[in-house]
């Protein structure tokens, strides 16, 4: 009864977040959302008040007929949930109406038209690498200028910068004012970030962080220092699980603590924040300390620790589910947790209605519910079979697991096979790692003590990483899963059936052995499922590719990997921006071995990939490049691997086709290092149509490239330069002729890829438009002169 009772928050919190995602995708409709909604609150209100007189006090005597009245104990609480959902919903719908206008003024200046702005504002993020190799962070505007005129503003924005147009990075955190220089687009609908602006003309910081802010970067920055000359992955793993500060984890590291469920320990996720405020609690305990006193000590620490990860929005919102989670152990009651939690996630939606299209407030939440109210019968169940501490042990990450798998098949469509055992073998670890990690950050005034305690911490962090990159080498260790929707609600079904076949008993009632039954029955047919989806798209998956594909552009997601094989010889441009995916599309194919790797320049979407290949690549043809493209090089070469840097007139085989490089121009400085530098390839014969491979060139770089008479046309295939980016020329396409337009782009990415403008010169070109967000992988072949063309979506 007392768990049902503290239940009856949730249609709150649940009726808040439909109302909020409605709000901020069609802004134009908030406030009538808002005056329905507080016009119903008024109505059932008043309702209310009547129904609470009329009913009056229970009388002694009372009839048949009476007794089907609805009583006045259950009229009520019915109507305060109805009227408490309808006003919070209602004040969330009104904060996005009442900001609307700043924001829509801020969004219809005249700023996709790629004129140069200049924004001021405070940096509330801190800079983070994100997938596509661009530095971003999150800032409040208080100004932007565009040429003479300057408009005030007071909304949230996301700027995105290479690391060489930063100004003094190591003041660029948060806390920080600064202007930036380029160019900005608006958000998309149901994004905090009303502007997404291009700083290509450089961050420049006008104020760094002051006081506390400043001392906590400082801090930092120490951990990050006391590490270095550590050997292995442990030593840049620990200012992560101490901070979040992920700068000095390696790219294959942080793969392989994506693959293995591990993530969660540096992202600063309710986890991190519930371990410092459990240890906080546990010592004040340990001191005498009474229970009100050791809440107050816990949330203390806790407000202390965010102050020293920094306050950003995602970091706030993990310590408020971190301090709901204890408040729910503290009172050992599970309904008031979900209460709470309700009330909580009520209230951050009223305060920033934004957060209902966060996917990490999604986990944050749906990992302290689980943790709430599955733990428990979880643990019971395995304890049929298992030791109780074992069994407790293993229910924690299982629960988490259950829970936030669906949401993050929204993210990668993999399911992580030994999440779970990884999580239960790196679980002891992590709360070592922390304390002493945190304690050498703190120990900065004294050296010789933060060497010591980084040390330490090194140990069980190399422990953590060492169980992170054997579950990710572990064969089978990421279980293909349905993409989108579609898979979010089947292994949603896989996670339900799962959680109720171990919670339940065989015995007790009929219903209970019926729906026990019937959840073993659906597991094994979603995951029967699942496992046939991994055999097709890794074992099995060579046998649903034509065997005499000669082209085969790999779905990577937002970057480019294409294949090219001719007589048994195998060319791959690019690495796209993740090595799994790569890694999976060669599995499928069935390569172990990469004759000519062409790096057409350096950013992540095209490099990030390099994992996969390392130690398997005979010949690496690259663009211009700075130091860290230098380094990349070098990491292949020491593997084996001949480089050539690429220049116009430059020519090679592969097996029985020819190359030839058509830009850049060598010693040209017109355009720097980068998308306008990009390796162009003439590729054709054996096999292979006559292919132009564009790289990401934007449109002056075309008209020069055109204009220097080194085409051939007409081409068959043409790869679209720059994901189909706006940014295009139409008379190189229209100089190149070509049949088939390959668009390599990931799904709903941030950019808006492929653009209008480029499908529209492409549709005018008269080119057949085939893409890898749609389409999936891709395979062109020519066959007694024809190009036969098949899609893994589509057929």
């Amino acid at each position: 009864m007392r768990r049902r009772r503290g239940l009856r928050l949730v249609p709150v919190a649940g009726t808040c977040w439909a109302v909020a995602a409605t709000a901020i995708l069609a802004p134009a409709a908030a406030p009538w959302i808002a005056l329905t909604l507080w016009a119903l609150v008024i109505s059932l209100t008043v309702v209310a008040r009547a129904v609470s007189r009329s009913a009056g006090p229970p009388s002694r005597r009372t009839t048949s007929r009476t007794r089907f009245r609805m009583p006045r104990h259950a009229v009520r609480p019915t109507l305060v949930v109805v009227v408490l959902a309808g006003a919070v919903a209602a004040a969330a719908a009104s904060h996005v109406a009442l900001a609307q206008p700043a924001r829509t003024a801020v969004a219809d200046l005249a700023l996709d038209g790629g004129r140069a702005v200049a924004v001021r504002a405070d940096v509330v993020g801190k800079i983070e690498r994100r997938a596509d190799g661009a530095l971003a962070f999150d800032a409040r505007a208080a100004r932007v200028s565009i040429g003479s005129e300057s408009h005030t503003a007071d909304v949230e924005i996301t700027v995105r910068v290479s690391s060489a147009e930063v100004d003094s990075p190591w003041l660029l955190d948060v806390g920080a004012t600064v202007v930036a220089h380029g160019t900005a687009k608006p958000g998309r609908p149901g994004e905090r970030a009303v502007l997404e602006l291009w700083a290509s003309r450089g961050v420049e910081v006008l104020n760094p962080p002051a006081g506390a802010a400043a001392g906590a970067g400082d801090l930092r920055r120490g951990l990050v220092a006391a590490v270095e000359g550590l050997p292995g992955d442990g030593a840049g793993l620990v200012p992560g699980l101490a901070v979040g500060d992920t700068s000095v984890v390696s790219p294959s590291l942080d793969a392989a603590m994506k693959e293995s469920s591990l993530s969660h320990l540096t992202a600063v996720s309710g986890a991190n924040c519930a371990l410092v405020v459990g240890i906080a609690f546990a010592l004040a305990a340990a001191l005498g300390a009474s229970r009100g006193l050791r809440v107050g000590v816990g949330l203390a620490v806790l407000g202390g620790f965010v102050l020293l990860v920094t306050p950003e929005p995602s970091v706030v919102r993990a310590a408020a589910m971190a301090a709901i989670a204890m408040l729910a152990v503290l009172l050992g009651r599970a309904g008031a947790g979900m209460a709470l939690l309700s009330f909580a996630v009520a209230l951050l939606l009223v305060l920033d209605p934004w957060l209902a299209a966060s996917l990490g407030f999604a986990l944050s939440v749906v990992a302290t519910g689980s943790l709430l109210l599955w733990v428990r019968p979880l643990a019971a169940g395995l304890g049929r079979i298992l030791p109780r501490p074992l069994a407790l042990a293993l229910a924690v990450p299982l629960a988490a697991q259950l829970a936030c798998g669906p949401l993050l098949i929204l993210i990668e469509p993999t399911v992580p096979v030994y999440g779970v055992l990884a999580n239960l073998l790196a679980g002891p670890a992590a709360p070592a790692a922390t304390v002493l990690g945190l304690a050498a950050c703190l120990s900065a005034p004294l050296p010789w003590l933060q060497s010591g305690l980084a040390a330490l911490a090194w140990l069980p962090a190399s422990w953590i990483a060492g169980t992170a990159t054997t579950a990710a080498a572990l064969p089978a260790n990421a279980l293909p899963w349905l993409e989108g929707v579609p898979g979010t609600l089947a292994l949603a079904g896989v996670g339900v059936s799962i959680g109720c076949a171990i919670a339940l008993d065989r015995g007790g009632s009929r219903a209970r052995r019926l729906t026990r039954g019937v959840s073993v029955a659906v597991v094994a047919v979603l995951v029967g499922a699942g496992f046939g989806t991994a055999a097709l798209t890794t074992v099995a998956g060579r046998w649903t590719l034509p065997t005499d594909w000669s082209v085969l552009a790999c779905d990577v997601g937002q970057g480019d990997a294409v294949l090219l094989r001719s007589e048994g010889a195998v060319a791959l441009i690019d690495t796209g921006p993740d090595p799994e995916p790569l890694a999976s599309c060669l599995t499928r194919a069935g390569l172990d071995r990469i004759d000519l790797l062409v790096l057409t320049h350096f950013d992540l979407d095209h490099v990030g990939g390099l994992d996969a290949v390392r130690g398997r690549v005979g010949t690496v043809l690259h663009g211009p490049g700075d130091a860290s493209a230098q380094t990349a090089i070098a990491s292949l070469t020491a593997q084996g691997a001949r480089a050539t840097e690429a220049a116009v007139g430059l020519t090679g085989s592969l097996g029985g086709a020819r190359w030839r490089v058509l830009w850049p121009k060598p010693g040209s400085r017109a355009f720097e290092p980068g998308n306008d530098a990009s390796v162009v390839l003439d590729m054709r014969g054996g096999g292979i149509p006559p292919m132009l491979l564009l790289g990401d060139l934007s449109a002056s770089p075309q008209r020069a490239l055109t204009a220097s008479g080194v085409l051939d046309p007409p081409y068959v295939i043409v790869k679209t330069a720059h994901h189909g980016s706006a940014d295009q020329d139409a008379g190189l396409y229209i100089a190149a002729r070509p049949s088939i337009a390959l668009v390599t782009v990931g799904a709903d990415n941030d950019y808006g890829h492929p653009r209008d403008e480029a499908l529209a010169i492409l549709d005018e070109v008269g080119a057949r438009i085939v893409r890898t967000d749609r389409d999936g992988a891709i395979a062109l072949w020519s066959d007694a002169g024809t190009v036969s063309l098949w899609r893994d979506r589509g057929g």
